[in-house]
Order: C-alpha cells, then structure tokens, then sequence
C-alpha cells in the first residue's frame, strides 16, 4: 500500500478591517479566487488557504511584508508584482528601520489595511486592486 501525503495549500493572508471598504472589496476578490480555483480543474495555481486577519502582522511578518513590496525579496517571487514604499504599507514611514519603529508604537494605528500577502511567493499587494490580487494568487507555479 502507498500513502501520499496531501499537499499543503499555499497560504495567503489577508490583513483585514472590516469597516473599511477596500478591505471588504479585498476580501470579496478573494474569496471569489479561492472559490473559482477550488471549483475547477486546470486553474493555473490551485487551490490556497485564504487566512484572513484583523490583527496587525507579528514584527516577523512585517518585516518580511516590507521586503515582499519594496522587491527587496530574494525569494522566487522577487520582481513580480507592483512595487509600493514603505510609507504606503506603514502610515508616514520613510525607509523600513522607520516603518518599524512606528509599527511598534502604534501597531494598530500605523498599519495600513488591507494587505495581501502570499507568502510562499514571497509578495504582497496593499489595498484592493482585484487585477494585482488576481494575479499573485493566480501565478503559476
């Protein structure tokens, strides 16, 4: 008898606040992305584990979200997908020491929502351009 371990979805994260409308419109796009991969065959990604959150990320997280949209990544995402500054994911940062000095402060507060954030691509879109979401969760493998 052979046993095959099932392969794990990809996780893509997105930071939510319910009260905003981008971020209902973030979510909308990608609950509609999940439920399209899952139901069909041959989609060029698959299917993946739409985790959504209404907490700020961990200071781990930040810092890797800030290198997934300043293109600093060196991971295999690196390059794809619009590139945003620091100020646009961290209200008033000017570099990434900064972004994180004022997430610490005010996590809360500084964090700007939505972000999606695919992290095993290593990329992240802020706010809720359906084009720029559909295409990281859509990227081939």
């Amino acid at each position: 008898m052979v046993f095959r371990f099932a392969k794990t979805l990809d996780p893509i994260t997105l930071f939510h606040a319910p009260h905003l409308p981008s971020s209902k419109s973030a979510l909308s796009i990608l609950q509609r992305a999940s439920t399209t991969a899952a139901s069909t065959t041959g989609t060029p990604r698959g299917e993946f584990q739409l985790e959504v959150s209404t907490a700020p990320p961990t200071n781990d997280q930040l810092r890797n979200i800030l290198e997934y949209v300043s293109g600093s990544n060196t991971g295999s995402g690196a390059g794809i997908g619009k590139v945003y500054g620091v100020g646009e994911v961290v209200r008033g940062a000017r570099d990434a020491e900064d972004a994180i000095k004022r997430f610490k402060a005010d996590p809360e507060g500084s964090f700007v929502r939505p972000i999606t954030v695919d992290w095993t691509k290593g990329q992240a879109v802020v706010g809720d351009n359906e084009s720029e979401i559909l295409k990281m969760v859509q990227e081939l493998e």
